[in-house]
């Protein structure tokens, strides 16, 4: 591709994103699900036919799919790689010079920040903290260019009995580093961090916080992470 075509192409991804209403669906859908028209509409309190609108320049412009389920619209985020995008861009930020107002509003920021999905894989302090624990312990490479050690492969098979084949699934990285945006510092993604992310929700060492992005540690999770990796969830400020 040429330059001047990479440049058209540039000038339209930023015209997507160029919209408030937009941006405000794009990081909705971080959290990984398929949100309705109707559902993303409410968030963004903006009209049904104003959220159709631009939900049609989203997914015609590659950032959004659509699937349908019987007479019902649904859109996520592209794949990974678009919900990367995204996280990085948000990390280059400076924090809002407004400070979230009222418990309810502070409470959900405090939970963001401490444990968050983004899209497929874990973020916020525990995701960094899960991250830094790993090199700490020579399972994941962040000087070689981000990348499971085969101890880490071992680790995540063996360990926590993830499919070796999961590791391999597609052509995503099998590690990733993703700028945490509250952290401002990088985090695991690519499959390794989407399969880890799936293993402690699935043995509830995880656990959602209502229908939103947040996660938080549970009390076995603390404890499986501290027997695993030697975290101190208390400590790490995870609890």
């Amino acid at each position: 591709m040429t330059t001047p075509a990479y440049s058209s192409e540039l000038a339209r991804l930023a015209a997507l994103l160029a919209d408030r209403t937009r941006a405000s669906f794009c990081l909705a859908l971080l959290d990984g699900r398929a949100w309705t028209a109707g559902e993303l509409a409410t968030y963004a309190q903006v009209a049904p036919s104003t959220a159709s609108e631009h939900l049609t320049r989203l997914t015609e412009g590659g950032l959004l799919v659509e699937r349908r389920q019987g007479r019902h619209r649904y859109v996520q985020l592209a794949g990974p790689r678009v919900a990367e995008l995204l996280e990085s861009l948000i990390a280059q930020l400076d924090p809002p010079a407004e400070r979230p107002r009222g418990l309810r509003a502070v409470s959900t920021s405090a939970a963001l920040a401490r444990g968050r999905t983004c899209y497929d894989h874990l973020a916020g302090r525990l995701g960094v903290t899960i991250t830094d624990a790993m090199t700490v312990r020579g399972l994941l490479d962040q000087d070689g260019g981000f990348a499971l050690t085969d101890a880490g492969r071992q680790w995540l098979t063996d360990g926590l009995g993830i499919e070796p084949a999961a590791l391999r699934k597609g052509r995503r990285p099998q590690a990733r580093g993703c700028l945490d945006w509250t952290e401002r510092r990088a985090h695991l993604a690519g499959t390794a961090g989407a399969r880890l992310c799936d293993r402690l929700l699935d043995r509830h060492w995880v656990r959602r916080i209502g229908s939103g992005r947040a996660v938080h540690l549970t009390p076995d999770g603390a404890t499986a992470l501290r027997d695993l990796l030697g975290i101190d969830g208390a400590a790490a400020g995870l609890m």
